[in-house]
């Protein structure tokens, strides 16, 4: 079974052609992550990859779940949800809370980076303080166009996905 090197690729190839288009128009679109959830299901249904069709779609759920709580509240935006949904379906659910937690520390280190190279790294944890404590009171004041605080999720997504597929 091509299992591993298949999966690699799948996960390599999904995640740098997101984040390439995140980093270029801060959007993950839907063909994407519908072709990724359409990969990932067939490669398990093709029995190409060690998750099952059932594990497969385990993996989006759990995904979605893990991910939806950050975009409730202001943190992520909806393509991240889906795409990190999506890349569920190629490593199933095991593989998908591995990444989960790769993608947050990988996430957070980005964050402070984009915001120290912004000259905003106090404005930006009080923010986030403020984010979690609350539970997303000050959401709009963070998506205000002018606070230039967004910044490409995917390519984070798209490095703990790989991570977790090589095994680390």
């Amino acid at each position: 079974m091509p299992s591993d090197a298949l999966l690699i690729a799948a996960v390599a190839g999904s995640g740098g052609a997101s984040a390439a288009l995140d980093l270029r128009t801060r959007r993950v679109p839907n063909w994407l992550t519908l072709g990724i959830t359409g990969l990932g299901v067939s490669l398990a249904a093709a029995h190409l990859t060690r998750v099952s069709v059932t594990g497969a779609l385990a993996g989006f759920a759990l995904g979605l779940l893990l991910m939806l709580p950050g975009h409730v509240i202001g943190a992520t935006g909806a393509g991240d949800v889906k795409l990190f949904a999506a890349v569920g379906t190629l490593l199933g659910p095991a593989g998908v809370v591995v990444a989960f937690l790769y993608t947050a520390i990988l996430g957070g280190a980005l964050a402070v980076i984009v915001a120290v190279y912004r000259g905003r790294l106090e404005t930006t944890l009080q923010g986030t303080a403020t984010l979690v404590l609350t539970g997303g009171a000050n959401v709009a004041e963070i998506e205000r166009p002018t606070a230039n605080n967004r910044f490409a999720y995917a390519p984070a997504i798209a490095i703990g996905t790989l991570a977790a597929a090589l095994g680390f």
